[in-house]
């Protein structure tokens, strides 16, 4: 099973890298239909993703708000689209509902197809180092392992 790797370039950058057994074709389409990244994007057991909106163009915006099965409670984020080169490259400024990262954050992932494997690489880069080591403290690698696990099962299923 893959994992994914994290590396902290500078001072702003968090880079995380993950391989799937999928085209990148298929990737694109979980991360770009609401339908199917409602089925993934959900972080660590236990969540639900009741809004999912996108906008897929330059200048559209997105919405997701995720809750929690336990207490109800929410927690939601939006931002808008600046690149998008499918199926290759999305680059989006984003932000939480709850200002966890210390404002915007400028996102890009990465995919890069060789072999029918695909590799996805995410770079976000924070307002301040601070809210980099803050958003790192949160331990936001392992809900994002949920959720490429889930989207292994989910490659796996539609290819």
């Amino acid at each position: 099973m893959a994992e994914l790797t994290l590396e902290t370039p500078g001072e702003l950058d968090a880079v995380i890298t993950r391989d799937f057994d999928a085209p990148r074709a298929l990737i694109w389409r979980c991360m770009t239909e609401p339908a199917l990244v409602r089925r993934w994007l959900l972080g660590p057991p236990g969540w639900t993703m009741p809004v999912c909106e996108i906008d897929l163009r330059v200048g559209g915006s997105y919405r997701y708000v995720w809750q929690s099965e336990a207490d109800n409670s929410e927690m939601g984020m939006g931002g808008v689209y600046q690149e998008i080169v499918a199926p290759d490259r999305i680059v989006d400024i984003q932000r939480f509902d709850e200002d966890w990262t210390g404002g915007e954050t400028l996102v890009t992932v990465e995919l890069a197809e060789r072999d029918g494997r695909t590799t996805m690489t995410t770079t976000v880069r924070y307002s301040s180092s601070e809210a980099r080591e803050a958003m790192l403290a949160t331990g936001m690698t392992g809900g994002m392992e949920a959720g490429y696990a889930r989207l292994d099962d989910l490659l796996g299923e539609l290819g």
